[in-house]
This record gives C-alpha cells, sequence and structure tokens, in this order.
C-alpha cells in the first residue's frame, strides 16, 4: 500500500511563478545594500557608546567612589574565601594529610598550655603580650 500523491499537490506548484535569475540577482543586491546600511548605522552607534566609555566610567568612579570600592573589596573577600575553601578541601583529600595537620594542632595547642596557662608568672606575660599587640593595632588609649 503505497500512499497515493494528490495531483493538487503538484498543481499548487505548477501555478507559482518562477522568479528569473536577473530578479534573484537583483533583490539580492538590493537586499545587500540595506544590510550594508542597518549594519553602517549600527557600527556608528556603537561606536559613539564606545568613545564615550572612558568618560562615562571616570565620572561614575569619582562620583561613587566608596561604594565601589566596598563592593571590590566584598567581592574579593569573597572570592578569597572560597579559593582558601577549595584548597583546604584539596589538601583534605590528600591522604595522611589531614590527620597530620591534627595532630601538629594538638601538640601545638598542648606547648601553649603548658607554657603560658599553667603558671601565674607565664599567664601575666601573656597578658602583656596579648596589651602590647593590642596598643599596636588599635592603638594607646
Amino acid at each position: 500500500m503505497e500512499p497515493e500523491l494528490q495531483k493538487s499537490d503538484f498543481a499548487d506548484a505548477a501555478d507559482k511563478p518562477a522568479v528569473s535569475a536577473e530578479q534573484a540577482g537583483s533583490l539580492a543586491s538590493a537586499s545587500t545594500e540595506g544590510d550594508n546600511a542597518e549594519w553602517q548605522q549600527i557600527l556608528e552607534q556603537a561606536y559613539s557608546i564606545l568613545s564615550g566609555l572612558p568618560e562615562f566610567i571616570g565620572k561614575f568612579y569619582s562620583e561613587y567612589r566608596q561604594p565601589v570600592v566596598t563592593v571590590g573589596l566584598i567581592v574579593a573577600a569573597l572570592i578569597s574565601v572560597k579559593l582558601v575553601l577549595a584548597l583546604l578541601g584539596a589538601i583534605n583529600e590528600i591522604p595522611l594529610l589531614a590527620p597530620t595537620f591534627e595532630l601538629i594542632g594538638l601538640l601545638y595547642s598542648g606547648w601553649f598550655v603548658y607554657r603560658y596557662l599553667l603558671r601565674v608568672s607565664s599567664r601575666e606575660e601573656l597578658s602583656e603580650r596579648f596589651n602590647v599587640l593590642k596598643d599596636q593595632v588599635i592603638g594607646k588609649d
């Protein structure tokens, strides 16, 4: 059972007038000239926008300097935190490295308690060192 072709399908195609090669060439050249004019106009608009861009950015930055710097610092901080977390995650995946760092942390904590927190004289020394550091960072009262 083959599908039968209807005669009307061929009749519709035959009724449509054919475009000659000369007419097709003139249509193509007219559309090309119109396209070129449109592209030229788009390029001129883009050039005018891009030529004024440095001046616009300079005015914007001078007017909103503090917020721009603040947003830049916040973005830089977020990127830094993301990188540090990725680095720590990568280090944590290395076998025996994470337990080694935990052991080093425990040993250092034990040394700190023994050195600065067991005796009164060492606690006073630690308090004095902390106050000196606080004065250097914050400034004297």
